[in-house]
């Protein structure tokens, strides 16, 4: 028996050796360039030699794309290619800001602009304060001990790996006319309800199924903060008898602050740029109720019969920089409440 076992594992060996045979063959050719790199940028340089493909990659796709971006918005004319377009300077940051009165986007000259602002201001205070509350509190109720945890924690995961437009189509079979949901309210005694005529059932659909979407991801990252805060702090104040809402005040709650200041940046930043899940779903309708401003930029540079691209450039620098106005407000508070606590 042990002769056979050696026998066996002679064979498995060898079996290995062969198989791994071409692998260490392509490593060996690998090396030759390597090495020759190396010798021209030294040991220090090797780590910029390996991220040299993916910052070629973002300066390609991102920083050079922003430059263009910038420079459409200060022409004018329906030309594509920037050497024949009009310059015409600050011209379409003027058309957008020209309001009598900011509050209201009828006194604008370009009021579907204001429309999408507001449309998106008002999705972004109710989707994102309700997606933190209910992430925070599906991460606190799966960080217990529960029975099938690790299932639950794929259920809620689940929606984050479907694509928006798979999400979008599904709700809006659930929610059309004749979908699923209006079926049920008949088979219960109830009339229909048409959903996409109201601009606020629209507008409380958008909200739901971007929460139902998105609500996984956020999920997931404050878990990973709650399983980072040491059990210890929790057993001692089980043994001092402290009551949970107190627990979560003092422990929870500021040791999970850092982690959920990434999640309110992420989720404001990913609620601005919604678009794809919303377009699907509603359309922007009904009017422009629920017309957000990226689809704003969209409509302007791509589906109108007069293609504006100047314009619309300059509605994304404005988003853009609004954007960033934000982060780094958050930024900021969050630097300071750190700094307080402490201080304290």
């Amino acid at each position: 028996m042990a002769a056979q076992n050696e026998a066996r594992a002679g064979l498995g060996a060898r079996l290995t050796t062969a198989a791994g045979w071409p692998l260490r063959a392509a490593f060996r050719l690998l090396d030759v360039p390597l090495k020759v790199v190396q010798r021209l940028v030294g040991i220090r340089g090797m780590p910029w030699v390996f991220l040299l493909p993916n910052l070629a990659f973002f300066g390609i796709f991102v920083v050079i794309p922003v430059f263009i971006n910038f420079g459409f918005s200060l022409t004018g004319g329906t030309q594509l290619f920037l050497t024949d377009r009009v310059y015409t300077g600050t011209e379409q940051y003027a058309f957008l800001l020209d309001c009598e009165r900011f509050a209201d986007p009828l006194t604008c000259r370009e009021d579907r602009f204001w429309r999408g602002i507001y449309n998106t201001g008002f999705f972004i205070v109710f989707q994102v304060a309700f997606l933190v509350l209910f992430s925070l509190v599906t991460a606190l109720v799966l960080n217990r001990e529960i029975r099938a945890r690790g299932f639950f924690r794929a259920v809620f995961f689940f929606p984050v790996l479907l694509s928006p437009v798979v999400v979008a189509l599904i709700w809006k079979w659930i929610l059309l006319r004749d979908g699923l949901l209006n079926a049920a309210l008949v088979s219960l005694g109830f009339d229909k309800i048409l959903f996409f005529v109201s601009p606020e059932w629209a507008m409380f659909w958008a909200i739901f199924v971007s929460i139902w979407a998105h609500m996984g991801f956020y999920t997931l990252i404050l878990l990973a903060g709650l399983q980072a805060i040491p059990p210890d702090l929790y057993e001692a104040a089980e043994m001092d008898g402290t009551r949970p809402m107190r627990v979560f005040r003092r422990i929870t709650l500021p040791l999970l602050w850092p982690t959920m200041v990434v999640v309110i940046v992420l989720a404001l930043i990913k609620g601005v740029q919604i678009f794809d899940e919303v377009y699907v779903l509603t359309g922007g309708g009904p009017g422009t109720a629920t017309q957000f401003i990226v689809q704003y930029i969209y409509n302007t540079a791509f589906t109108e019969q007069v293609q504006n691209f100047g314009l619309a450039a300059a509605a994304s620098v404005v988003l853009g920089l609004v954007l960033f106005v934000l982060t780094m407000l958050q930024l900021a508070a969050a630097r300071r409440r750190d700094a307080g606590e402490s201080d304290g």
